[in-house]
């Protein structure tokens, strides 16, 4: 790796985040090393920003949906025969999580999901980089 010598230190990794309601957009984190003869490598960050790259906050999705289907677009839909092929997928798959002894992991709707799929990620040494976490 040419810049995590021990002179420079591990450097810290790119990051790619994709941000969902109620702040849309994404933006990607990289290291720059600065142009002239130094060594000085610092951290650059490119955000886009929904909101302010129109000058307004995104359409609840909700809204959207119930507007198309006022419209009569229906490309945002499910057709029944999705929906049979879906379950036709999916039902062996339940039918065998059901008959292990060992289950799932369960959490309230709405959290941020079982403390498990946080054990799972940092197997690798990585992490979920959230805004802020309930208590």
């Amino acid at each position: 790796v040419l810049f995590n010598t021990p002179k420079f230190g591990p450097m810290p990794p790119n990051i790619l985040t994709i941000r969902i309601q109620p702040n849309e957009g994404i933006s990607l984190q990289f290291q720059v090393k600065e142009p002239g003869l130094g060594m000085k490598i610092d951290p650059y960050k490119m955000n886009f920003s929904y909101s302010q790259a129109f000058g307004q906050e995104p359409p609840d999705a909700y809204e959207r949906l119930l507007l198309d289907a006022a419209l009569g677009d229906s490309t945002l839909f499910t057709r029944d025969d999705e929906v049979e092929t879906a379950w036709a997928f999916l039902d062996p798959i339940l039918q065998g999580c059901s008959s292990q002894t060992k289950k799932l992991p369960a959490y309230p709707a709405g959290s941020w999901g079982p403390r498990e799929a946080d054990d799972l990620i940092a197997a690798d040494g990585r992490a979920w980089h959230l805004v802020k976490r309930p208590k």
